[in-house]
């Protein structure tokens, strides 16, 4: 492993200096470091030198299918007609590898209301068609998907005795009917690495032993460079996995509430205990002020566990906040949400809870851990745009959502250089001994924080070897 040396790089927000790397660890920081023989040299000409972006909150492999997938919702799809012809626009392309499938994603009912079979029908008659809704719990299909699937009317919404084509939180019958192969992560570990990403978590709950393998086998193959902890079911529990070079943690055991279909209260709360003495802390995804009580009070019950999280906390009420707080519970959060889809939340959420949709400076002045993350592909997987929607809490068409939540640059930034292990409370640094793991931005920082939605990296290293760009132009 070679020996690199940033040279006239900034680091604390001001503090000009050099940083030498060797065996993927940052070995000195100070003025005017002397080049060594053989030491590769990255001149980073002042530019901001960062921790390597984590983010707490991503779904790779749904990632990577949506990279692959036809984008049915706003911003870019904005009205029916306009999702017409896009998917008749597809259903015409010729057909490559024998894969007819037409997948469609980011569907919203701004976009034409709630669509089935028919409405599909009408567009795409000939060739399966399957949307998802973006909230990810919703998939819509066509006749021709239906046929395809064989499907049948337990799993589907049912409307006088005929599927409508709509099904809901039913993703494991659709992958056992599919027969779904893992996809590459290559374009997804490129995408993130574009963004300074050097760690991610990801969330989805139903991962298990053989999403493991996947995984560390796209970090052994290269297809993924960020390191990764990894939630998900209860078949994790019996496999003690290490951050012992494979660059992948074991993380917490994923729970997906929802409020129409809440568990059991005593048979949550056993699971959580169960998760616990499996040394697992528990992360319950909560985006409704029902499912937020309900997930509290069933930790309050069970007794929290250090890295307990609550993902999203959509909405937040002042009330809810010291039962956080007294449970020392992480909350990991989507300010990016606030710009993607503040327009809908302004039409659809009551005025009065407005000022609680993913609130951040509200949670950090209660001593509530907080942590960032873009959730995508449900969000945009620039963590940038999560920064500055976090700093201007504003949606895309201009109107400020929330005010009072809003960051400073430097808090923003922290929601993403946070340790995996503890997210919202232990910061990364660029010292002696630290990981090498790094983003160099493409200005000083006193320019970036006016503007960090439009920052750009200039490169992105893990354990010191560069992982953007793919060209070493900028090394010598």
């Amino acid at each position: 492993m070679s020996a690199m040396l940033i040279r006239n790089a900034e680091i604390d927000f001001s503090q000009r200096v050099d940083v030498r790397i060797i065996a993927g660890r940052i070995a000195t920081v100070g003025e005017r470091l002397v080049p060594q023989p053989g030491e590769v040299l990255l001149d980073a000409d002042s530019g901001a030198l960062l921790p390597g972006l984590h983010d707490h909150h991503i779904h790779l492999v749904a990632l990577a299918a949506a990279l692959e997938s036809l984008q049915c919702g706003p911003p870019q799809v904005a009205t029916a007609e306009q999702l017409g012809v896009v998917l008749r626009d597809k259903a015409a392309v010729p057909i490559y590898d024998n894969d007819e499938w037409i997948r469609g994603i980011g569907y919203h009912e701004s976009v034409a209301g709630d669509i089935d079979r028919d409405w599909l029908d009408r567009h795409v008659p000939n060739r399966p068609l399957r949307i998802q809704h973006r909230s990810g719990r919703l998939w819509i299909f066509n006749s021709c998907a239906l046929e395809r699937l064989g499907a049948a009317g337990e799993a589907l919404e049912m409307r006088a005795g005929r599927p409508t084509g709509r099904l809901y939180d039913a993703d494991a019958w659709l992958r056992e009917k599919l027969g779904s192969r893992f996809p590459s992560l290559r374009r997804v570990g490129g995408l993130l690495a574009a963004y300074g990403v050097t760690g991610v978590t990801d969330t989805t709950p139903h991962n298990d032993l053989a999403q493991y393998q996947h995984f560390a086998a796209a970090r052994k193959n290269g297809e993924l460079p960020q390191n990764l902890t990894i939630m998900g079911d209860t078949s994790l529990d019996i496999v003690n996995i290490p951050n012992n070079g494979s660059g992948i943690i074991r993380g917490a055991t994923k729970f997906h509430l929802h409020e129409i279909t809440l568990p059991d209260f005593d048979a949550f709360c056993t699971a959580i205990r169960n998760s616990h003495t499996a040394q697992r802390p528990v992360a319950m995804h909560c985006v409704t002020l029902v499912e937020l009580v309900f997930a509290a009070t069933a930790l309050a019950e069970s007794g929290a566990h250090p890295g307990d999280r609550i993902e999203h906390a959509a909405l937040a009420p002042p009330d809810t906040l010291p039962l956080l707080a007294s449970l020392g519970v992480t909350v990991v959060t989507q300010p990016n949400f606030i710009h993607e889809r503040g327009d809908a939340y302004r039409q659809d959420v009551p005025v009065i809870d407005q000022p609680w949709l993913y609130r951040l400076r509200g949670l950090i002045d209660a001593g509530i851990p907080l942590a960032g993350s873009t959730d995508a592909p449900f969000g945009d997987a620039n963590p940038w745009l999560a920064m500055q929607a976090a700093v201007d809490r504003r949606t895309r068409s201009g109107a400020t959502l929330g005010a009072a939540e809003a960051l400073t640059p430097e808090q923003a930034l922290a929601l993403f250089t946070g340790s995996p292990a503890a997210p919202g409370s232990v910061q990364r640094r660029i010292v002696p001994g630290a990981p090498a793991d790094l983003c160099l931005l493409d200005r000083p920082w006193a320019q970036a924080r006016r503007d960090l939605g439009n920052v750009r990296i200039v490169a992105t290293l893990k354990d010191g070897q560069r992982i953007w760009p793919l060209s070493p132009a900028l090394e010598r």
